[in-house]
């Protein structure tokens, strides 16, 4: 797997990083093709794909913000996005099931927090599930607390990395 190649995604991209999303995170947790289209088009900077030489295997998306709310469910439709805003929100990092346990998403989080601090943001924020805690830590994440967020019905973690 020596042939990876980051880039920002493109429009084209669209139905892989949507067949991606969908069998990757369970029932409401996934975001919709369309919300997905809304990122790429809306956020090109904030959004990048992690491919082999045959196909996507993962990627990033995330907007902008000048005030982070993390348990605002209308910033994962890019409402309240700027893009001059100095805060990240990091709305999907996802790894096609088949490339999972490889090292995959810290190759995109490398990729994504240098890309991003050459943009001059300050401080980029995600929430997870307890089991990811530890990955994103590994990563500088600090670990904020729960989320009021009920996301797809799951309890979740907010963290934020300083950059």
């Amino acid at each position: 797997m020596s042939d990876l190649t980051i880039r920002s995604a493109t429009k084209l991209d669209l139905d892989r990083c949507y067949e991606i999303e969908t069998v990757s995170y369970a029932g409401d947790e996934a975001a919709t093709k369309e919300k997905i289209l809304k990122r790429i088009e809306t956020y090109p900077e904030g959004f990048i794909v992690l491919e082999n030489s045959e196909e996507i295997i993962g990627f990033i998306n995330s907007g902008a913000t000048h005030k982070v709310e993390l348990s605002d469910e209308e910033f994962k439709e890019l409402i309240g996005h700027d893009p001059s805003g100095k805060h990240i929100v990091i709305m999907s990092v996802v790894v096609h099931p088949k490339y999972q346990g490889k090292g995959m998403a810290s190759k995109l989080m490398d990729n994504f927090i240098v890309s991003m601090k050459a943009l001059g943001k300050t401080e980029m924020y995600l929430i997870c599930q307890t089991e990811l805690i530890d990955m994103y830590a590994k990563h500088g994440f600090v670990h904020l607390g729960e989320s009021d967020s009920d996301h797809g019905g799951l309890s979740w973690h907010e963290m934020s990395l300083s950059l």
